[in-house]
């Protein structure tokens, strides 16, 4: 079982296009796409501006914008299909097709989940990896390196991921690898072959402070959210 979460920053480019159509084609039977948050949490974190709101409502609202996002995908691609629940996931894999995660449900109200800007689609990606057993988590990014292995820490330390990201993996099973927008035919490849691809993001928590163990209070959106 792969987990793949699609950068909300693909949602205005062709990029989102050619990634959903690999993933449909190829990923079928084992592919759970994650949604970023994309336009649609961009303008939770504006309201949110707007009207001061607490993070514990934009946080519920920024679930809702990656189900946005998810609905999008699958108006794209008939072939994607939206699941809430561990097992409507299951009973897409099982008839050979690739699910959607919609992650209110199994979200919204629960406690091991922080309810702020700290966390986002990355750690929710890695969070359902976690719950599913997946063998593999690839973060899809709008990002360019030649790195072939790089920290969780030093992912979150460059604004890559979430805050929350290396606590969320740190006790990772699978394997956690990075890939750039334009990486869709390596991952056609990977999906084909098995062969290896991307960025291999060690996992850990080496490096980090104490203070970001635990939830934080209210504190500016993070820029990649979603």
């Amino acid at each position: 079982m792969w987990i793949v979460k699609l950068g909300g920053s693909l949602a205005d480019t062709m990029d989102l296009q050619s990634w959903l159509g690999v993933l449909a084609c190829f990923g079928g039977g084992r592919v759970i796409i994650v949604p970023g948050g994309g336009p649609f949490a961009d303008q939770v974190r504006r309201t949110q501006e707007l009207w001061n709101f607490d993070d514990r409502m934009a946080h519920r609202m920024a679930l809702l914008a990656m189900e946005q996002y998810g609905l999008m995908m699958a108006g794209i691609r008939a072939d994607l299909t939206p699941a809430s629940s561990v097992e409507a996931i299951e009973n897409v894999l099982g008839q050979a097709g690739v699910a959607v995660w919609m992650p209110s449900a199994m979200v919204a109200d629960n406690r091991g989940i922080p309810e702020n800007w700290d966390l986002t689609a990355d750690s929710l990606a890695a969070w359902l990896a976690n719950r599913l057993k997946a063998t593999m988590l690839l973060v899809v990014k709008s990002v360019d390196t030649e790195e072939t292995e790089i920290s969780a820490v030093k992912l979150s330390g460059r604004g890559w991921v979430d805050p929350m990201f290396p606590i969320m993996t740190a006790h990772a099973s699978y394997e956690t690898r990075l890939m750039g927008k334009h990486q869709f035919d390596l991952m056609e490849r990977m999906l084909l072959t098995g062969m290896q691809g991307g960025t291999l993001i060690r996992t850990g928590l080496t490096g980090v402070a104490r203070s970001q163990t635990r939830p934080s209070g209210r504190r500016k959106p993070h820029s990649h959210h979603g």
